[in-house]
Order: structure tokens, then C-alpha cells, then sequence
């Protein structure tokens, strides 16, 4: 409607006239190629390779190469292709074949790595077919049917020059009823390394073979003196029975030339479950763990897999080095931790495998540092640190890949892994085709790497920590190739790092600002190391009081290192829940030693003994513990002379023991008393047992028959005593028994008569008289008489 007004109004201009004459010419021109392409099919240009770009369905079949043997072809060999083929379009592809094409030979490592990331690209240039005999034909493809391949090739017809890597590319050709020409409706590239002969010098290549896992053990024993272990799970049996993650890294790696790297829990674990242990089931249940016998064959092989080779040995728990760095050196005692997980090693790898370990690497995650992380793992001890090539980044521009060791300050080496080699065996290589393309880029890596200078370096490969049987598999495929090939040669990882560093290598550390964000996000937060230090300080007070604290230290301390592993990255929630356990579990032990509680105590007196009872469910015995009871109103009730009184206590394992505490009152009523368990440096153990004290009143009435018993007491000792007065009285001059007066019996005095006469009136009427013709009474023999009363007084 714009133009037709100016062409009503002003006439368009000379450019405007120009434009729609060349878009007239420019559409005439397309439906001209466009008859001329529906007339006949396009030719295959100069170099072999048809024209693509006028398909309409275009890379309608997926092209996987599931096998090329051998890896690295020598002088006479023949290289075989198998794999499959599968029409994933619409319509039925007929008059096809699967054909081999050679490319041009990659000079520079970046362009392996665009050839590998455009591995299915069918516009790009793939050489020209080799034809003839070196096909495979098929009839027809169906849509979604697949369909096998094998085409194999002496090495003197693939015309490959000299030493280098060169692409290999598998294609299918064939026609469609919508479109019936020849054509490429899928490809699949892979490399061919070319090396006959030996070079000189051979790049030296470090291989890291992890031998690390998960956290499994908790820090929960049984009650028994055995303390047998329990697992969080039965994962690990698994992993370590044929066929396991495991079991694949031991049986792969015992054949291969490499530096293995395990973690000490690792072994510690499966060393325990060689005897009795436990699993946890469901809820606070644990069920009997039976996999003894798949443990100890496991520990057999690992043993008998790294006789002969370095084997170096991270913390205990593979301690998540960059975390610590960034979030928990704030918090007090996290890098004593990392200390003791350190200085644990070699009593735990040494008798297990029988062989010393190398202690002194420190092996971030990734391999991604900064100054923090650097800082942390030398902390510990460690003075080389396994870093990548991608965080210790190059920046003179070398034109080849330098030696891994580099001096970064203060004595501490930087082992610099290569990162494409480290990244190689990454992601789904559950499929040959990506096993084979995965073992194929990383020999044409290496061979480029060696061809790169004629200098003489040391290479190291750090893959990820816990490969998968799949991915062990294509790392033990890809370094048996490499070993067997003609530009490398193994050794061990201490050696890589004493290797004399290249000057023009980079040495400087990356700011903190460069480390990867994706990997920040994964690191264990600030709260973590806070609950790891509050559970520790209950573990330090907790220790004081027993009498064998290897029970709980051993246990709980390495639980503590495993609660701050690498393993936790992206399991946030996971890592919370194993350190609320560790933390509760030891809450649990502590209260198994503490005051029984008390109802109300009546005092029915000024003074009295008050028990406390100490109760010790532990299987070992407690100690150093001190006993206060303490009284809130000291006025009224006193605890051994004072408002509070200490006694030590000890108790045997299994058992309770009463302590007693004198009290006294002064006054009638209720007095609260506070008993409260202290370790000896005065800090309070458990929690207080609070208690009322009832001061019973003493009346009147009380005292007044207390002191009427009291005078009768006296009132009956002086009759006593005038009673053998008397007796006494009866002396020889008064008719008593011969023999001299006693003491008070003077036989001048008056009242001897009356007291004779007394005790006559005492035999008046009705008492026995002696009679006529009777012996006179022997008075000697009467005062004998038991029944007397002078004598039942005097016995």
C-alpha cells in the first residue's frame, strides 16, 4: 500500500527501480535451479563429497560406529568398522550403502575437538569415499528399523601419509522415493591415529585410577563390646560384588600402568565389613549385614591389583577441600579436622594393602583452585596439589602443552592435569558408539599432543572421581591402546611431579573470583561446618568422663571427617541428614550417663543425708565427673555446712551409683536443692535434677515427752542406787555376811537399824516365816538369791 502511493503520487526512485529489478532476476534464477534439480540428481563435486544442501531430509539416518579395530593400526594392518545404521525418517531408504572416508589429517588438538563435536555433521567435507569392495550394501532401510554394518580395510588402501591423526567418517548414501538420488542421509566421524613407528622422546603420561566412593558408615556402633559397625545402607556390597562400579575399577586397573588414588574410608569400610556389621533398615532398625565373604575377596584383588604400583592416599573421607576453603575456615576447628583425617592415613591404607602410600598430594575438586583452596590443602601437610588445565590456565600463548609440574610459591608444586584428557571419559558411555568415539578422540588427543614439540614433557590425566563401570571400561580401553602405541610411556605420579617445570608454563593461581560458579553451587554451606564444630565440642566434653575413650573417638571423629566429604557436592539435603545423625546419635550416648530424678525428701529432723543417684548405661565406665548438690535457700537448709557440697563419682559401665550428702536445717518448711553432674574443668554435664526438701516441725509435746524420758531415766538410776545401799547396809554387824563393811556401810549409822527393819516389814504377813525345829537362815546364802532385789539391781 506504501508503494502504490508513491507511484500515485511521486515517482520511485532510480535505487527503488534497481532493488525490484534484481529481486525479479535473483527469483527467476531459483526456479530455475529448482526445475534443473528436479530434472536430474545432483553430481558429486571434485572431491567425492555429493551436495547435500538441496535434501529435504537430510540426516535422516543415524550413523553409530560401534567398534574400529585396532585403535592405533600399524604397518599391515587392517582396520575393521562394525556398527549400525538406523532410518529414523519417514520414508524408506532404498539403494543404499555404508562407505569409509578419509580426511584430512588434524594438525592442532582444537580441531579434534570441533571435529568431535560435529561428529554427525554431514555438510562439512569427510573425504572421498573409498568404494568398490570397502562398502557395505543394503537393500533397503526401513524407518525405525536399524541395521548392522562391518566393512573392513587394509591400512596401505586408506592412503594415510605421514604420522598425525586423521578423521575417519562413516556414511550412508542412498536414495528416497521423494527424492531418487544418490545421496548422504548420515554420518558418523571418528579419529585414526597414524604412528608406525617409534618417535623420540615419548611423551611421559601419569594415569589417576580412583579408587574413592560415597559415605556409608555412620558413627553408630552395637552396644557390644565388639562395637560392630553400622552402614547407612548396603550400597557398598554392591559396588564391590562382580560386576560392581568397584569391582570394574580393581579388575581394569590391575592390568594397566597408572597411579591409584584412594580414599582410606573406602578401604576402612569394606575392611569392616569383613567382620560382623550391621545395616540400617527401617525406621531405628538395623538388620545383620552378610556380605563378608564379597568383601574380603574384594580386599583380596585390591591388594593383589596395586603390588608394584604408587598408590597415593587422600584424607580420610576425601575431604572436600575447595568447601572448606570457602565456607568453613571461619568456623574454629574445621582445619583441625582436615589435620587428623590427614594423619590418620597411613595406619588405615598401610595395613590393609600392604603398602605405604603416598601422603603428601592434596586433590581438589576438579581440579578447580584458587588462593583460599591452595591455602587449605597445604594446610594439612600436602605440598603438591593435582590441579586442571582449565583453572591453571596458560596465558603465553605456548603452541604446545607444557609439563604438569609447576612451582606456584612457598614450596607447593602444582601438578597441572591436562583437561581434555581428563574430560574424556565423561557422560553416557553405556553405548559402544560412544565408547568408541569417547576411546578414539582421547588417543588422537595424546598422539597430537606428543607431535606438538620435540620437547621432552610428563603429561597426567585426572579423571572424575567415581567413573562408572561403563565409563572404567572406555578409560581401560583407551590406556591400553595408548600403552601399547608408539608415543607414550607410563609412569607414576611422583615422578610427574619432581619433572622439571617448562619455564613458559603459567604459575599463577587464579583470583577467587575465577573459580567456577558451577561448582561453588555445589559446595557444602557454612551451617554445615557450624554443626560439625557444635558436635565435636559435645564429643570433647563427652570424652573427659570415660575410661576408654577409644570407643567413641575413633568412631565419631572419622564419622566427623566423612560429614565434611567431597562426596556430599549436590546432595545438600542428603549431607544434613548423615550430620544431624552423627549429632543425635552422640546426644543419645551422653544422656546415658546422668542423674536419676527425685520426687520430694522429708527431713524429720535438723540433720539428715540426702541421696543422689548416678545412672551409667554406657558399656565402659565413666569417671572424672564431680557431683554438686546445691541448696536455693541456704538460710533455711544447708548442704554439708554450706549452700552447696562436691563429691567425685565414678561409675562402672551398666551400673548406678547412690552419693549421699549431709544437710542440716534451721529452720521448718520447703528448701529447693539442685543436683548437677560436672566434668572436673567445671563445665556442666546433662541436664540438673531439681528437687524439694520438706523440713518436718518439731513441737512442744515432742520435747516435753522426750525430756519426762529422760527423768525417768534418772529417777530409776537413783533407786538403783539407794537399793544397794541398803543391801550393802546389811554388813556382819548387822547380822549381813561376814567380811568388812563396803564402801557407804558404816555400822555406826542410824539408819542401818531402820534399814534392816525396812526390809523385815518387807516379809510381814503372808510372807514364808521359817519354822519350829527349821535351820536358822543363812543370811550369806539369802543375799546369793537371784530373786533378791539388792542383786537383781547390782547384776
Amino acid at each position: 500500500m506504501a508503494e502504490a502511493a508513491d507511484f500515485q503520487g511521486t515517482p520511485p526512485s532510480p535505487a527503488r527501480h534497481r532493488r525490484r529489478r534484481t529481486g525479479v532476476l535473483l527469483a527467476t534464477v531459483l526456479a530455475l535451479t529448482g526445475l534443473l534439480q528436479w530434472a536430474s540428481p545432483p553430481s558429486a563435486d571434485a572431491a567425492g563429497q555429493e551436495a547435500p544442501r538441496a535434501a529435504t531430509d537430510t540426516g535422516s539416518v543415524a550413523v553409530a560406529v560401534d567398534g574400529l579395530t585396532p585403535s592405533v593400526p600399524g604397518e599391515g594392518d587392517t582396520v575393521t568398522v562394525t556398527g549400525t545404521v538406523t532410518n529414523k525418517g519417514r520414508q524408506a531408504v532404498t539403494d543404499a550403502h555404508v562407505g569409509l572416508r578419509v580426511g584430512p589429517m588434524l594438525t592442532t588438538r582444537s580441531g579434534i575437538e570441533t571435529v568431535a563435536r560435529n561428529s554427525t555433521d554431514i555438510l562439512s567435507p569427510a573425504g572421498q569415499e573409498l568404494g568398490g569392495k570397502y562398502t557395505a550394501k543394503l537393500s533397503r532401510l526401513t524407518p525405525g528399523v536399524s541395521q548392522p554394518f562391518r566393512i573392513s580395510v587394509p591400512v596401505d588402501k586408506l592412503d594415510l601419509g605421514e604420522d598425525g591423526v586423521y578423521q575417519l567418517a562413516v556414511s550412508l548414501t542412498g536414495e528416497t522415493s521423494a527424492q531418487p538420488w544418490q545421496r548422504i542421509l548420515g554420518m558418523q566421524r571418528t579419529f585414526l591415529p597414524w604412528q608406525p613407528e617409534e618417535t623420540d622422546p615419548r611423551t611421559r603420561t601419569t594415569v589417576l585410577w580412583p579408587l574413592i566412593s560415597s559415605t556409608h558408615m555412620t558413627a553408630e556402633t552395637g552396644s557390644d563390646e565388639q562395637q560392630t559397625p553400622v552402614f547407612r545402607d548396603d550400597r557398598l556390597a554392591k559396588e564391590i560384588s562382580p560386576g560392581g562400579r568397584l569391582d570394574r575399577m580393581v579388575a581394569l586397573g590391575k592390568d594397566l600402568d597408572v597411579t591409584w588414588v584412594v580414599d582410606p574410608d573406602l578401604l576402612a569400610s569394606v575392611d569392616a565389613m569383613t567382620e560382623r556389621y550391621e545395616v540400617r533398615g527401617e525406621g531405628d532398625t538395623t538388620v545383620p549385614g552378610r556380605n563378608q565373604a564379597v568383601a574380603k575377596r574384594w580386599l583380596a584383588a585390591v591388594q593383589k591389583a596395586v603390588a608394584g604400583d604408587e598408590v597415593v592416599a587422600l584424607p580420610f573421607g576425601d575431604p572436600d577441600l575447595a568447601s572448606l576453603a570457602h565456607n568453613g575456615t571461619s568456623v574454629g576447628g574445621s582445619l583441625k579436622h582436615l589435620k587428623e583425617a590427614t594423619d590418620v592415613v597411613v595406619n588405615t591404607v598401610e595395613p590393609i594393602l600392604h603398602v605405604k602410600p603416598t601422603t603428601d598430594f592434596a586433590w581438589p575438586v576438579d581440579g578447580a583452585v584458587d588462593p583460599s583452596v591452595i591455602k587449605v590443602a597445604t594446610s594439612a601437610g600436602a605440598d603438591k596439589i593435582i590441579t586442571r588445565s582449565d583453572s591453571l590456565k596458560e596465558s603465553a600463548g605456548l603452541s604446545y602443552t607444557p609439563s604438569a609440574a609447576r612451582p606456584i610459591g612457598g614450596g607447593t608444586t602444582a601438578v597441572v592435569a591436562d583437561a581434555t584428557l581428563s574430560t574424556a571419559f565423561r557422560g553416557d558411555l553405556t553405548k559402544a558408539s560412544a565408547s568408541t568415539l569417547a576411546t578414539q578422540r582421547f588417543l588422537a588427543q595424546t598422539l597430537t599432543l606428543g607431535l606438538q614439540t620435540g620437547k621432552d614433557r610428563s603429561i597426567v590425566v585426572a579423571p572424575q572421581r567415581t567413573p562408572s563401570a561403563s565409563q572404567a571400561q572406555t578409560m581401560a580401553e583407551a590406556l591400553k591402546a595408548l600403552q601399547e602405541g608408539t608415543w607414550t610411556q607410563a609412569q607414576d605420579l611422583t615422578t610427574a611431579a619432581r619433572a622439571k617445570p617448562d619455564p613458559a608454563a603459567s604459575t599463577r593461581v587464579p583470583p577467587a573470583g575465577a573459580y567456577p560458579s558451577s561448582l561453588r553451587k555445589q559446595e557444602l554451606p557454612r551451617a554445615a561446618y557450624e554443626q560439625i564444630a557444635r558436635t565435636q565440642g559435645k564429643l570433647d566434653k563427652f570424652n573427659v568422663i570415660l575410661s576408654d575413650r577409644s570407643r567413641v573417638v575413633t568412631p565419631f571423629g572419622r564419622a566427623l571427617n566423612r560429614a565434611m566429604s567431597a562426596s556430599w557436592r549436590g546432595r545438600v539435603a542428603e549431607a544434613a541428614t548423615y550430620r544431624s545423625g552423627v549429632e543425635a546419635y552422640l546426644d543419645v550416648l551422653i544422656d546415658q550417663v546422668k542423674l536419676i530424678d527425685k520426687s520430694e525428701t522429708k527431713l524429720s529432723g535438723r540433720s539428715a543425708t540426702i541421696p543422689v543417684t548416678v545412672q551409667n548405661n554406657l558399656v565402659q565406665g565413666v569417671e572424672n565427673l564431680v557431683l554438686r548438690l546445691s541448696s536455693t535457700n541456704p538460710t533455711r537448709l544447708e548442704i554439708g555446712g554450706d549452700a552447696y557440697q562436691e563429691q567425685p563419682v565414678t561409675v562402672s559401665g551398666g551400673h548406678s551409683q547412690s552419693v549421699k550428702f549431709t544437710t542440716s536445717a534451721n529452720a521448718n518448711g520447703r528448701a529447693t536443692v539442685v543436683a548437677q553432674l560436672y566434668t572436673e574443668d567445671g563445665r556442666p554435664y546433662g541436664g540438673p535434677v531439681v528437687f524439694d526438701v520438706k523440713v518436718t516441725e518439731i513441737t512442744a509435746t515432742v520435747m516435753l515427752v522426750i525430756g519426762g524420758g529422760v527423768l525417768l531415766l534418772v529417777l530409776a538410776g537413783f533407786r538403783m542406787y539407794t537399793q544397794r545401799k541398803r543391801a550393802a547396809a546389811r554388813g556382819p554387824e548387822g547380822g549381813g555376811a561376814d567380811g568388812p563393811p563396803e564402801d557407804g556401810d558404816d555400822p555406826q549409822n542410824p539408819t542401818a537399824p531402820d534399814a534392816r527393819l525396812t526390809e523385815e516389814a518387807d516379809t510381814g504377813p503372808g510372807a514364808d516365816a521359817p519354822q519350829a525345829g527349821d535351820p536358822a537362815p543363812d543370811t550369806a546364802s539369802e543375799s546369793q538369791d537371784p530373786s533378791g532385789t539388792g542383786e537383781r539391781v547390782d547384776r
